[in-house]
């Protein structure tokens, strides 16, 4: 099966006193996100369902990178993907029913999750920092989401959005 990991695009700073979860994107994020979007549809990366963070820089993301999408996703914002760990992850994941899924999360938990889920890493030097926006493609051998265990799924791509852009 299919999965799809995208760390949310650059947050603005602009507002210092809104809650880290109100962070909205900035002019960059934007770009990325679109970037990202273009990308994923030219390269037939299509999610049929999406796990989003609650946070507004991860609904935002989304909201720019489904407007190149073909069709409608399935999405689900999931409170548990905000300060995710690699386990609470897994658990959101296993709720799927179909492939592929996008999961939309932050740093530290979305890169730990992408390297976690690799049997071989990707020889990309941004890889390990996986910086916003960064996407990752994966081939998981499952057929349930439920089956999902560590250090089995096979790479297939990965980029940040400055190759892009």
């Amino acid at each position: 099966m299919r999965l799809i990991l995208t760390r949310h695009a650059k947050s603005s700073w602009n507002e210092p006193y809104l809650s880290d979860h109100d962070r909205p994107l900035s002019k960059r994020g934007r770009k990325s996100s679109d970037a990202i979007g273009r990308w994923l549809v030219k390269n037939g990366h299509i999610p049929k369902t999406v796990l989003c963070s609650t946070s507004a820089r991860t609904t935002e993301t989304w909201d720019r990178i489904q407007k190149f999408m073909p069709h409608p996703c399935e999405v689900r914002y999931e409170s548990d993907l905000y300060h995710g760990s690699t386990h609470s992850i897994l658990d959101v994941l296993a709720q799927a029913t179909e492939s592929p899924v996008l999961i939309l999360g932050h740093n530290p938990g979305i890169g730990i999750f992408a390297e976690s889920m690799l049997r071989v890493l990707p020889r990309h030097h941004a890889f390990m920092q996986y910086p916003t926006a960064a996407t990752l493609i994966c081939d998981v051998p499952v057929e349930n989401w439920t089956e999902v265990r560590m250090n089995t799924a096979q790479f297939v791509d990965f980029v940040i959005p400055r190759e892009l852009v």
